[in-house]
């Protein structure tokens, strides 16, 4: 069932979405080859705290850490290691702030240290792709319309959008209705209306988009080997258009 938030509810979620992107900038600020995931993973649990919040993907379904810390052919759900990352990888950090209640969920992927053109190009075409989606979360559309303005731009530009993993609704819950796949058909699925709260993430792969599972039972890669990379933001959809809540 699709749950309407109101303003005030928007309001909560908008403070937790300025802690997390606070903490995404002091990430950006740290990260370069030499530093774990779990270095990173240790920070953004003691700024959750700090600000008086905590992270709401520690402890769901067993999940250990406070982060997803996704590294190179990776898609989603890495676990944070005491591996160090090295000049040209990419790191994708997903995390879920719970301030007072109110969530917010959002995943960027963060260069280390100087990486190629071509792993630039992928960077900039998935998040890109995630900002022609917001563009379509507006009252009257569906969620087709999202899906498929990814898709178009992704494939335009010869990546592939994964299938498996979706972007959701989200409010006093990690994971409500409805779920919000990145490729589709326009026109097709449930019409958006103001008070809707999303996320928006597309994972971009560089080859295919079929993945393959981690011994862990979490961790997703890539079928073969090659790069991805994902941007997440939560968003309202209200009568004047998409207000993304997780971005300063």
């Amino acid at each position: 069932m699709i749950t309407l938030k109101s303003k005030k509810e928007i309001e909560g979620m908008r403070q937790a979405g300025i802690l997390l992107a606070n903490i995404h900038q002091e990430i950006a600020k740290i990260i370069k080859p030499g530093i774990t995931t779990m270095e990173i993973d240790a920070l953004v649990e003691k700024l959750m705290k700090e600000n008086g919040a905590t992270p709401e993907q520690k402890g769901y379904h067993g999940y250990p850490y406070a982060t997803c810390a996704s590294v190179n052919d990776e898609i989603c759900h890495g676990f944070p290691t005491d591996k160090p990352l090295k000049e040209g990888d990419i790191a994708t950090i997903d995390m879920v702030v719970n301030l007072h209640g109110y969530l917010a969920d959002s995943a960027w992927t963060h260069p280390v240290g100087k990486i190629s053109e071509p792993v630039q190009h992928l960077l900039d075409v998935t998040e890109k792709s995630m900002f022609l989606g917001i563009e379509q979360a507006v009252p009257g559309n569906r969620i087709g319309d999202i899906g498929h303005a990814i898709q178009t731009f992704v494939e335009a530009n010869g990546y592939s959008v994964v299938r498996d993993f979706t972007g959701h609704g989200i409010g006093r819950t990690m994971h409500e209705d409805p779920y919000v796949p990145h490729y589709g058909q326009p026109g097709k699925g449930a019409r958006l209306k103001a008070g809707m709260v999303i996320t928006i993430e597309p994972m971009v792969n560089v080859g295919t988009w079929h993945q393959k599972m981690d011994a862990n039972g979490w961790t997703s890669r890539t079928a073969d080997g090659k790069l991805s990379a994902q941007y997440e933001h939560t968003l309202a959809i209200t009568e004047d258009g998409p207000v993304i809540l997780t971005q300063l």
